[in-house]
Parts: C-alpha cells; structure tokens; sequence
C-alpha cells in the first residue's frame, strides 16, 4: 500500500494546485474587465491569466483525475462506497466549472462584452463551495 500513499499525496498537491487556480482565475478576468483592451492593466491581466491556465490549471487538473485513477485502480473497494460516488460527481462538477470559466476567459479576452465581472463574482465562490462537499465526502464519508 505505500504506493497508495505516494499517489494519494501527489492527488491531494495537485487538488491544491487546481483548486488555488481556480480561486485566483476569475480574479484575474474581473481585474481585466475593470480596464480595456491595450491598456497595461488588461494586457497584464490577459497574460496572467493564459499563463495560469497553462502553467498550473489545466495541468492539476489532468494531474487529479490522473492520479484519483490510479488511486481507484490500486484500490478499486472505493467505488462500492456511496461517499465516493458522490465526491466524483463534486469533482465531475469541478471539471465542467473549470471549463466554463476557461470559455469564460476566452470571452473577457475577446472583449464580448457578455462577461460581466459581477458574474464572475457570483462564480468565484462556486469553487470552493464545491471542494467543501469533496472534503466533507473524504473525510467524514457520511455514506
């Protein structure tokens, strides 16, 4: 089992990566939308954010489902127990957020106009409410 225990370490850094990214990437896009396009401050923003989404979100991302697998493949028992059900649907939800706020990022740098920074607010929060339902799941497993 001390292989479980490295792969559920390197898990558990990369779910830290992610979830920081996530917290930190809808700031960036309301600090861009507070400026315009060719300005320092939406230009620094833009790159901030590209470098983010290359540099740390996207590849925690592949780095969690990749590791949770392998966990699952060396202990396959934990996907007879409910809490495991549900904390893959949380991370499943994880996922589609950080998509959406990669489409989002997309159209702030495309300056759309249909991205609002009080709706990337309002998402800021979805992140971490999320994770708080994954912890809740792993920890206390109330399934």
């Amino acid at each position: 089992m001390e292989i479980y225990l490295w792969v559920k370490s390197a898990h558990i850094v990369f779910v830290i990566a992610l979830m920081a990214g996530l917290l930190i990437f809808p700031r960036y896009k309301i600090h861009q939308l507070s400026s315009r396009p060719g300005e320092p401050l939406f230009e620094t923003m833009k790159d901030a954010s590209a470098r983010l989404k290359r540099i740390i979100l996207t590849p925690s991302l592949l780095l969690v489902w990749g590791f949770g697998i392998w966990m699952l493949v060396l202990n396959p028992d934990l996907l007879s127990q409910g809490w495991m059900h549900v904390k893959l649907a949380l991370v499943a939800v994880i996922t589609a957020v950080h998509a959406y706020f990669m489409v989002l990022g997309k159209k702030v740098d495309a300056v759309t106009g249909t991205v609002q920074a009080k709706t990337l607010r309002m998402l800021n929060e979805v992140p971490f409410i999320l994770m708080i339902g994954v912890v809740i799941m792993v920890i206390v497993r109330p399934f």
